[in-house]
């Protein structure tokens, strides 16, 4: 019978020459959901003894993870923007860029009326963005829209399992929504090039999605073609709200050259690195 701080010490080791990321707190994660506590409490359990059903859980669990798996799918969820979402390999696992895109949304929708407002989430993938802003705006009519069968039963899932209301609409960009406008349109769409998915790491490549990833030879073209688009399918004063790859900043801001826009607005993450573009309708 093996303790549970020597489990965590030769599973971390383990991780670690399987050149797993932050073996650390993968090994503390998955054994904290092996055993169903916090994973900060493993450390007041060091000395608690391990049965073999708790092991062999958290080993076939330890093996995916040695695989490059990662941990979002191992668990089958991810938490986001206080919601906890269902994820599988047919949906991006929601990233933290994407977060700080919802919460800087949040502040700008919290200081309007939005009774009857209209809200779109394009290339909703799991839903995160869509989702965690109807959690927040009940007044907001909700859809979400994926080219994706697939990911869009995720979604459904999702917001079956967080009591949300909102509509599910399967096609290519605004296809699902001719003749309608919205006064708010989220997207993250596919923005890596083809040359970049092939410098991805194999946890990515060989577990997310590509065609949520690739948005074509120059990771662009998904921006022309809304550059394009937006203007037929948004309300006087809409807000436009999207994600976009680091290096793409003074591209995206030439794409969308339309004098329609009032407003455009290019911030950065966290890491001071352009990632959101904003695009306010006169």
């Amino acid at each position: 019978m093996k303790l549970l701080g020597e489990v965590l010490r030769l599973s971390m080791q383990y991780l670690q020459e399987k050149n797993v990321t932050a073996p650390r707190l993968v090994a503390e994660t998955l054994l904290s959901y092996s055993l169903g506590v916090k994973r900060l409490d493993l450390y007041m359990q060091f000395e608690c003894p391990l049965q073999e059903p708790e092991l062999a859980k958290f080993r076939s669990l330890l093996q995916r993870a040695a695989k490059q798996e990662p941990v979002e799918y191992i668990l089958a969820k991810v938490d986001f923007y206080g919601l906890e979402l269902p994820v599988t390999s047919d949906v991006l696992i929601p990233r933290p860029e994407t977060e700080i895109l919802v919460d800087r949304a949040a502040h700008i929708l919290g200081l309007e009326d939005l009774k009857g407002k209209v809200l779109w989430d394009l290339c909703s993938g799991s839903g995160c963005i869509g989702l965690s802003l109807k959690k927040k705006f009940p007044d907001l009519s909700v859809s979400l829209s994926d080219l994706s069968e697939p990911a869009i039963a995720v979604a459904q899932k999702a917001a079956k399992a967080n009591q949300l209301e909102v509509d599910f609409l399967q096609g290519d960009l605004f296809s699902p929504f001719e003749g309608k406008k919205a006064h708010y349109i989220f997207c993250n769409p596919p923005y890596i090039s083809a040359q970049e998915y092939e410098e991805l790491s194999f946890s990515v490549k060989g577990f997310e999605p590509k065609s949520a990833l690739v948005g074509g030879v120059t990771g662009l073209e998904f921006y022309e073609r809304l550059a394009l688009q937006l203007p037929y399918y948004t309300s006087p004063g809409a807000k436009v709200f999207l994600e976009i790859g680091y290096l793409q900043g003074k591209a995206v801001n030439e794409i969308f050259s339309d004098s329609c826009w009032i407003q455009k607005r290019l911030e950065q993450d966290w890491s001071g690195k352009d990632r959101f573009f904003f695009l306010e309708r006169e």
